[in-house]
């Protein structure tokens, strides 16, 4: 079984690829995503639509791991995070965007069953008010 850091690693390259079924098959079946805001999707199904639209809105998001930390099945991840709000397909130059970002992850049996994100999301939803 892969190291809780192997899993992360694994899950954030998975993000970066846009393998919507490998992030699936790296969640738990009661998975918990909470964003910057506090918000919760509950479930890998809720949340492979989650990805499906999160990557429709924004099709070159990825994420850049500067540091990784880890203890026993927690593991929290610093580094940034970035992308483009797309608009009908097009990704304009205006709507690029690239924060500081954290994201801490809970890791049980070799899938990641918590990923929270912690990061400022100001400049995405200044580019999605303008829309």
């Amino acid at each position: 079984m892969p190291s809780p850091t192997d899993t992360v690693l694994a899950f954030i390259q998975a993000i970066n690829s846009h393998e919507i079924e490998t992030l699936a098959n790296l969640m738990t079946s009661d998975f918990e995503f909470v964003d910057s805001l506090g918000d919760l999707v509950r479930g890998r199904d809720q949340m492979r639509q989650a990805w499906i639209a999160y990557f429709f809105m924004i099709p070159d998001y990825r994420i850049e791991v500067a540091g990784i930390f880890s203890q026993g099945g927690s593991v929290v991840v610093t580094g940034k995070a970035s992308g483009t709000v797309a608009v009908r397909g097009e990704l304009p130059s205006a709507n690029t965007w690239e924060i500081p970002m954290a994201a801490h992850a809970d890791v049980r049996d070799g899938c990641v069953a918590r990923w929270q994100v912690f990061a400022d999301n100001e400049p995405v939803r200044q580019i999605l008010n303008r829309r």
